[in-house]
């Protein structure tokens, strides 16, 4: 069973150097474990995620010309995440009028990063 995104779940990119705590701006109505449930429009575009330390990724054009200007060794770049969209989120489960996002759902970014949620501090707890 899938766990639901609140506020201040991890996420990490495959080409970013540390993770980042996921801001819910999509809505404040609903809860879940007392934070607020993150949506399919959290993270997108950029405002929600403040970056995950150094970007490794070459379509990253920061990191083209850093690599560039040292003779093609990879040199990495302060990420900034160009991301598009979650998928696929969890379209059954509504908040807002939004699709729910759980651990399962990725997020991907311009640059060719994928973003996906490694701790989310809700829980789904199985009662036998």
């Amino acid at each position: 069973m899938a766990n639901p995104m609140v506020q201040t779940a991890l996420c990490t990119c495959s080409f970013g150097a540390a993770p980042a705590p996921l801001t819910v701006t999509s809505q404040m109505t609903v809860t879940i474990c007392g934070m607020p449930a993150a949506t399919v429009l959290d993270g997108v575009p950029i405002n929600n995620l403040p970056g995950f330390g150094m970007c490794s990724c070459m379509g990253n054009p920061a990191v083209a010309a850093a690599t560039a200007a040292a003779m093609g060794v990879l040199t990495p770049a302060p990420c900034v995440p160009a991301t598009v969209a979650w998928a696929p989120g969890c379209p059954t489960v509504t908040v807002c009028g939004k699709p729910l996002l759980n651990n399962t759902s990725k997020l991907m970014c311009a640059y060719g990063g994928v973003i996906q949620p490694t701790m989310t501090p809700a829980v789904t707890v199985k009662v036998p």
